[in-house]
């Protein structure tokens, strides 16, 4: 299914709309939302992307993420990829906002994040998630760092609010 988007400026101002797949051929600047989940012991969950996933399959990317639609809120985005994704419905809290661009082709998204407690089972989305499991943020940046594949946005994540 080919969602609508919100076309956004450089000041996150919607000034107009496009089918998801027209704004990712056009790389037009568009809005992501990213949930970080975290268990009691402050380790974070990351989901493996499946075969399903069009764009990077097989890397570890955040706990929840995915395109803000047109007229969607962050927040109601974030709910809506939780529950599309694993099936949960986090008390959302907000970490920050900021504009990521993509070294290898100038694309620009307005990334929001946000983060919960999470202790409970998840129901991954066939195909599209493969595995959740939970590292320290230590542990991440050493996979990072050793060349294992992870989500850019994930690394821009870490290195802006983490």
């Amino acid at each position: 299914m080919d969602e609508l988007l919100d076309i956004v400026d450089s000041t996150d101002v919607v000034v107009g709309t496009a089918l998801k797949s027209v704004a990712q051929a056009r790389n037009l600047r568009r809005r992501i939302v990213h949930v970080l989940l975290f268990n009691s012991s402050g380790d974070l969950a990351l989901q493996l992307r499946g075969p399903a996933c069009k764009f990077l399959p097989g890397y570890w990317c955040t706990s929840i993420g995915g395109h803000v639609m047109s007229g969607e809120t962050y927040v109601a985005a974030a709910l809506r990829e939780s529950l599309e994704e694993l099936r949960i419905t986090p008390d959302l809290i907000f970490v920050g906002k900021k504009l990521f661009v993509s070294e290898q082709s100038g694309l620009e998204l307005f990334i929001s994040v946000f983060k919960s407690n999470c202790f409970g089972e998840f129901k991954l989305e066939e195909g599209k998630v493969v595995a959740v499991e939970y590292f320290s943020i230590q542990k991440i940046k050493e996979m990072i760092n050793k060349g294992e594949k992870f989500h850019p946005e994930l690394v821009f994540i870490l290195k802006n609010f983490f």
